[in-house]
Order: structure tokens, then C-alpha cells, then sequence
């Protein structure tokens, strides 16, 4: 196996929220800055552009229509200007990037991830296979091709899901079959349990999110990648959380990097601050780790255990052949 270094780079740092244009620019600058910090592999959170809008959890449909309206006409189209500066910055930056955006794809918004190599071509796109709880009033399921979550890249095999997609075992287990070198988690911004009395449940802290991410990094013997958001006080009315006591700024980030070994390659940034962390790995670790365990191969029994997988890409329109 080769002992290449990579350096690979996960974002935590606060959304354009509900701005298309600036939430572009930022995503540029954030490339720019990997690129010139050497960084060969760049995970973005889970719909960066324009940012997860907690107020869907903190309002009813009704409230948060017109909000919801906005953020419909500020997410990304796969296939748009705003797309193409993007890859651009990434060709020039000559790294592989795992965009996470809401994605506009005619009347129907969805929680996709682009996976962009160093010559700026998107080279493969999936979505979120099931949003999560209310999500659902919002976002539509990607289909059998999001669940092809793994490319070849010059810094080996990439892989990546959105937020409590990692909670789907099944899913998890076919990206361990697709053999994942490096898994880019693609998650929002999340807060600690609430202190004022609010009924929350700990599943859903960065505590928690963290840990099932550091599963998979065990279990696939592969390096992950946490990229999260932040919120700051000045944006807490912007984004109507103002009155939502479980949403704290600055706040909401828990970036980090974990090693095949579930190891934490790199030190945390404070949950409100914004940065890149990085980690200069080899990949020559996943195959020591996969020596002790390998859930696919070795450490498997498909004659008593084994997972079907549907890859037949469903459409709502079928044309009947003439007879």
C-alpha cells in the first residue's frame, strides 16, 4: 500500500445564512484558504449553503413560511453559475472537495453533497437518503445512486454522508464495502443539552454526533472527517432563534478528525470559533487497523449475515414500450 501523506482539512465556521451569493464566496475563501495550507482533502458541513435552519425545528410550517421561501431561492443548483465559480476555485486550488449544500432542483430541495476533484469536476453527487424528523417538510429522499457514498481520488477513496445518516447502520456498513479511505461527515450545527429546563434529548448534542462519527471511523477503519457550523449573537435573529432556548452563541461547532483507530488526530476549536482543522496522515494506518478489524472481510460472516443493496435509480415517469 502506498505511504502517501495526505493532508486533509475539515471546516467548522458559520453559514451566509439565506444568502446564495455570499454563502458562494465563502465557501471560495474557505477552498483558498485549505489550498494554501497545503490541504489535499476539504470537507464542508451538512448544507453550508445557505446554512441548516434550525427555525424549522423552533417554528411551526405556518410561522417559518416566509423564511423557508427565502431559503428556497438562496440554495445552490448543481448545475449554475454559482456552481462553476466554485469549481473553478477548487481547480485552482488543485484539491478534492466534498461540497454539503441545499440543492434547487426544479420545485424540490434536497440535502446533497458534490464531490469535486482537483481539475474542478464534480464527479460524483449524492443526497441525503432520508431527511431527518421535520426535515422532511422540506427536503426530499435521495435515491438509489446516493447510495454509491465512495470515488476514487489521486488521495485515495473518499466517502460522505450527511449528518444522521451515520445513525443508518446499513448505510454506514455499504460504505465500509465500498472500502472508504477517508469519510468526510458532513454535519450542521448542533448545541448542548439546554440548561434552562427545555426538554431536549441527548442524541442529538455534539457529544453524541461526535461519538457515532468516531464509530465509523472504528468500524470502517478509515479516517472521518467532522465538519460542522457555527451561529453568532449578531446572526441569532436572522436566522428566528431568537426565542429558541436550545440554540446558544457563539456556539454550535464540534469539528474533528478521528483516525482509523477512532484516534482524535488534531486539538478542537472552541464550539463558537471558526477555522479549518487539519491532520498529515497515511493511509497506511487503514491497513493496520484493518489488520484487528475488518467488518467486511475477515472480521464478517455473509453465509449467516449479509445486506441487500437496491441500485435501480426510481423515476417518476415510465415509458410503456409499444407492443
Amino acid at each position: 500500500m502506498s505511504t502517501q501523506k495526505i493532508r486533509i482539512a475539515a471546516i467548522q465556521a458559520e453559514p451566509e445564512w439565506n444568502n446564495l451569493q455570499a454563502g458562494v464566496e465563502k465557501a471560495i475563501s474557505l477552498i483558498e484558504e485549505a489550498g494554501n495550507n497545503g490541504a489535499n482533502v476539504l470537507g464542508f458541513p451538512e448544507v453550508f449553503i445557505p446554512g441548516y435552519p434550525w427555525s424549522i425545528w423552533a417554528k411551526s410550517p405556518v410561522d417559518n413560511a416566509v423564511f423557508m421561501d427565502e431559503y428556497f431561492r438562496n440554495s445552490l443548483v448543481k448545475e449554475s453559475d454559482e456552481m462553476d465559480r466554485i469549481c473553478a476555485a477548487v481547480r485552482e486550488a488543485g484539491i478534492f472537495v466534498v461540497l454539503g449544500y441545499s440543492e434547487r432542483f426544479n420545485g424540490t430541495l434536497y440535502i446533497a453533497q458534490s464531490f469535486i476533484d482537483p481539475t474542478g469536476t464534480i464527479v460524483h453527487h449524492r443526497r441525503k437518503i432520508k431527511p431527518t424528523h421535520v426535515e422532511r417538510a422540506y427536503w426530499g429522499d435521495g435515491q438509489a445512486e446516493s447510495l454509491k457514498t465512495v470515488v476514487n481520488t489521486p488521495f485515495g477513496k473518499v466517502g460522505g454522508l450527511n449528518c444522521w445518516e451515520h445513525s443508518q447502520t446499513l448505510l454506514r456498513y455499504y460504505e465500509y464495502a465500498q472500502d472508504v479511505d477517508i469519510h468526510v461527515a458532513s454535519w450542521p450545527l448542533i448545541w448542548d443539552m439546554p440548561d434552562n429546563g427545555m426538554e431536549w434529548l441527548y442524541h442529538i448534542t455534539p457529544t453524541m454526533s461526535q461519538r457515532i462519527s468516531q464509530v465509523m471511523a472504528m468500524e470502517g477503519a478509515c479516517f472521518v472527517m467532522v465538519c460542522t457550523q457555527v451561529l453568532t449573537e449578531k446572526n441569532r435573529e436572522k436566522t428566528r432563534l431568537q426565542d429558541f432556548g436550545y440554540a446558544r452563541t457563539p456556539s454550535g461547532g464540534f469539528t474533528m478528525i478521528y483516525g482509523p483507530d477512532a484516534a482524535e488526530l488534531c486539538k478542537p476549536l472552541d464550539p463558537g470559533e471558526e477555522g479549518i482543522l487539519y491532520a498529515d496522515i497515511d493511509l497506511h494506518h487503514k491497513a493496520l487497523a484493518k489488520q484487528n478489524l475488518d467488518i467486511v472481510g475477515h472480521y464478517s460472516r455473509p453465509d449467516l449475515l449479509s445486506l441487500r443493496v437496491t441500485t435501480d435509480v426510481g423515476s417518476q415517469i415510465h415509458f410503456l414500450e409499444k407492443k
